[in-house]
């Protein structure tokens, strides 16, 4: 199975998907071997795999597992993917998976910020700001490096590893106008997005203060590095905290982004090219209502 799995790993590679979808793929795949061994008393070969196995994984899932209809679809999609790849390898000649259905569900909007809870993360960002350049002043570059970084995420809808991998080459910035190149976004497509004034703010306070180095966001202690995922994943979870959020993640930023602009009623087209979509059918969540949205219809139909 190890064998498996490594073999597809390498197919998935070769597709130019990003190591966050690839290790979804791999994790689901995992999931599904475990139970196949406990069920089936043998381990997972592709060739041994069968429609009923299919139909009984996705009853499991459904049934004593309780799991949503996205993750049923999602662990199902993997499934299908390693099928597909099998048979297109002539490791199988035909495809369990051909004729399982997903998961009818209702649709829900991705989870972002609303004005609100944007306005308290913007608070809790100047607050520390404040804290910092009073009581940490060794602190004072991280902590502006932290806070133009979380503002600069907010006002581009940039990827997490879009966002890390810029260099200073990949800026142009004045005082009235900038962008940002992406070089190697999803699907190796390149990208120019555009800074509005607060983007800017932000990048110019930063600029101020940065330490020389070829990556926009590095690291200031130590040998000035290319800033790691993780490490933005915890600025993100610091202010997350202080302003009280359920959840702030680097795709919270980019919904919230996206969420924005469609409220703005800028067209889907603009906002597709902004992103990096290759499909409007992807943009389309942002005009699906997310649980807030739904939440707030019933709340404002009591109260009138």
């Amino acid at each position: 199975m190890d064998k498996l799995l490594t073999n597809f790993q390498k197919h998935l590679d070769d597709q130019d998907l990003s190591p966050l979808t690839i290790k979804g793929y791999l994790s689901d795949l995992q999931h599904f071997a475990r139970w196949f061994e406990q069920t089936n008393g043998e381990v997972l070969t592709v060739q041994r795999i069968t429609p009923t196995d299919v139909k009984e994984y996705k009853h499991f899932l459904l049934g004593p597992q309780h799991r949503k209809a996205g993750t049923v679809n999602r662990r199902l999609a993997s499934i299908a993917a390693l099928c597909k790849w099998a048979r297109q390898t002539k490791q199988i000649t035909g495809d369990p998976t051909e004729n399982i259905k997903g998961v009818a569900g209702v649709a829900r909007g991705p989870k972002w910020l609303d004005k609100h809870e944007q306005h308290r993360l913007v608070r809790a960002i100047e607050n520390d700001l404040q804290l910092a350049k009073q009581k940490y002043p060794k602190r004072w570059v991280t902590r502006r490096r932290d806070a133009s970084l979380v503002l600069f995420l907010l006002h581009t809808g940039l990827r997490l590893s879009e966002a890390i991998e810029l260099r200073m080459e990949d800026l142009q910035l004045s005082e009235r106008k900038g962008s940002v190149l992406v070089q190697n976004g999803k699907g190796n497509k390149q990208r120019h997005v555009p800074l509005n004034s607060d983007a800017r703010k932000a990048l110019q306070e930063w600029l101020e203060v940065r330490p020389p180095c070829e990556h926009l966001w590095m690291t200031v202690e130590g040998e000035h590095e290319s800033l790691s995922g993780r490490t933005v994943q915890r600025i993100l979870l610091r202010y997350a905290k202080a302003a009280e959020l359920d959840a702030l993640t680097p795709h919270v930023c980019r919904h919230t982004f996206a969420k924005n602009l469609v409220e703005n009623e800028v067209g889907l087209e603009k906002v597709a090219a902004l992103l990096g979509h290759s499909s409007l059918n992807t943009t389309r969540i942002y005009i699906t209502p997310s649980e807030r949205d739904l939440e707030l219809a019933v709340e404002n139909l009591i109260t009138q």
